[in-house]
């Protein structure tokens, strides 16, 4: 029995270290993480850099190799002053928006659950129908003989130009950006801890002194991407300026059709794109800088609500 428990343990192998895995943990993650990245990846590749680059090389390459679609763009005032009326009336859209965005998405905050429900509602409702569909409507109301002139005529007021002129162009794109702008101020809005206006009157302050000092800085972050959103949106705009603008108003994105489905002139369109392109990086660089000098002067409590 003794023997059989010695020969038990001397055969006993002490337990050696545990081996490695070939691969960490770490790099099985980023592996991962890579390939679930690919496809989109390739997808904005595909999609969105190589139609750039080629814009790009169209606007130096068609129809010759040379500075001359540059040369056309800047010798002319006609499309400088395009360019400047599209940036002016996407710069109008958007304060237009927000005037119109910011108390509704603030009454979204303080609304009860049921109200706030429907007041969702109706912002999503246009994602419901087409933009064409939208814009015949917008035709049908604004026309010379239309439902607003009518009922302008109704109360002895004379109709209004309300189409073929700048002022349709705003009504149609703002009817259909102003969702752009109310769900990331909403978004922005609802994570502002209501008791910082509460603290802020507390202190001595009035209800609206607390509201701009306070609220107003919290919420600004809203403000920044919703503006955003809506600029870039409406410098592309075309449907909406094609039917309700006018030919002699054209914006932007008109032009370039014109240019290159009318006069097949490649280079000069993509000239126009790769403009536009510029004059928004140019903008939003600016902006970038003015938000990095607000917030230098944003207060530190504001700071700390914020986080």
């Amino acid at each position: 029995m003794t023997s059989l428990l010695g020969s038990t343990v001397g055969s006993a192998e002490p337990a050696g270290p545990t081996p490695r895995p070939t691969t960490s943990p770490r790099g099985q993650g980023g592996w991962t993480v890579f390939l679930l990245l690919l496809p989109a990846a390739l997808l904005i590749l595909g999609m969105f850099s190589y139609p750039l680059l080629v814009a790009v090389w169209r606007s130096f390459s068609y129809p010759e190799l040379g500075l001359q679609n540059y040369q056309w763009f800047v010798g002319s005032e006609g499309n400088i002053a395009i360019l400047l009326r599209t940036l002016w009336v996407a710069f109008l859209t958007m304060v237009i928006c927000l005037a119109l965005a910011y108390p509704y998405a603030y009454l979204m905050v303080i609304s009860g659950k049921r109200m706030r429900n429907v007041l969702l509602i109706l912002v999503l409702v246009p994602f419901w129908t087409s933009l064409m569909i939208r814009t015949f409507a917008w035709i049908i109301l604004l026309q010379d003989s239309g439902l607003v002139n009518q009922a302008l005529g109704l109360v002895g007021i004379e109709p209004l130009q309300l189409m073929r002129n700048t002022t349709g162009v705003l009504i149609g794109m703002v009817q259909v950006l102003l969702p752009f702008m109310v769900l990331p101020l909403y978004n922005a809005m609802s994570g502002v801890d209501p008791k910082l206006m509460q603290a802020a009157t507390s202190l001595g302050a009035r209800p609206s002194v607390a509201f701009l000092k306070v609220f107003v800085p919290l919420a600004m972050p809203g403000v920044l991407a919703g503006s955003l959103l809506v600029f870039i949106q409406a410098l592309g705009f075309y449907i909406t300026p094609a039917l309700l603008g006018s030919p002699t108003e054209m914006l932007i994105s008109q032009y370039i059709y014109a240019q290159v489905s009318g006069q097949l002139e490649w280079g000069r369109g993509s000239v126009l794109g790769v403009m536009l392109l510029v004059a928004v990086l140019v903008l939003l660089a600016a902006v970038a800088a003015l938000g990095q000098a607000a917030k230098r002067r944003t207060p530190a409590v504001v700071q700390e609500g914020r986080a």
